[in-house]
């Protein structure tokens, strides 16, 4: 199937083997975070996974590359980014192994159409789950800031439509026991991330701050929960994007593939 780009939108070459991404810049375009937390989650070595907010699937597509998991869905409630993801999977000829689905996490019918895509005929949060969930949620809490204009970006950027809580609460339900949920945030909201977690039964493991560069505030933070773990949390060595040249560390040349 041809798959080409329309008004507005430009095909991107993501850098991971020869996959490509459609993107429109006038709406939202992925960053560095998700592409760390691909790579964070990719250890994980899921069989099936699933992406809340998948956006335009970015992160199920470098999952697919990284990762190797059977199948791998992706949920996302704006029409334009869903669009875009399942056409950015039928580009790559990946519709075989990647589920683009529209919905909204509050919705048990949408939760359950994920498990139905992956092979799974009822979650019971045992041994019939996923092994892997992966989240890139808005960030900021709906009013605390100033809303963007742009429907799209406000969407993307702050929990307009479905909020932290409601995010952790779709990844626990959608998770075997002892499965993992891989997220990123800002390290502002930790006490909320941790809050989260341990209400809807995920123990949080592992986590790793990412700084833009030696000396500065980290900006971003990676989490590595697990379903019904018990309590232990490791805090890894600071992620630096850039070294202290400008030019980019060794770790995000090895995230990247340089």
């Amino acid at each position: 199937m041809q798959v080409n780009a329309r008004e507005n939108e430009r095909i991107d070459n993501i850098g991971f083997g020869d996959l490509k991404l459609i993107q429109k810049p006038d709406e939202f375009c992925y960053g560095v975070d998700a592409v760390l937390l691909a790579d964070f989650a990719a250890k994980c070595e899921p069989k099936l996974a699933a992406d809340l907010g998948t956006g335009t699937g970015i992160i199920p597509l470098i999952l697919s590359a990284k990762a190797k998991a059977e199948k791998i869905a992706g949920l996302e409630y704006q029409e334009g980014s869903f669009d875009r993801a399942v056409r950015s999977v039928e580009l790559n000829g990946l519709s075989a192994g990647i589920k683009i689905i529209r919905g909204d996490v509050k919705d048990s019918a949408a939760i359950g159409k994920i498990a139905t895509e992956l092979g799974i005929e009822s979650l019971d949060g045992d041994k019939n789950g996923l092994d892997l969930v992966t989240c890139n949620p808005p960030y900021v809490p709906f009013g605390s800031a100033l809303t963007s204009a742009n429907e799209a970006k406000a969407i993307a950027r702050q929990e307009c439509i479905a909020s932290l809580d409601d995010f952790v609460a779709a990844a626990s339900k959608l998770l075997c026991r002892r499965g993992h949920f891989c997220m990123v945030h800002r390290p502002s909201r930790l006490a909320d991330i941790f809050c989260a977690l341990r209400a809807h039964n995920l123990e949080p493991k592992e986590m790793t701050l990412v700084a833009p560069k030696p000396g500065a505030e980290p900006n971003i933070v990676l989490i590595h929960a697990i379903k019904g773990a018990g309590a232990e949390l490791r805090i890894t060595d600071t992620l630096f994007v850039r070294d202290e040249s400008g030019e980019y560390s060794p770790e995000i040349d090895r995230i990247y593939g340089r």
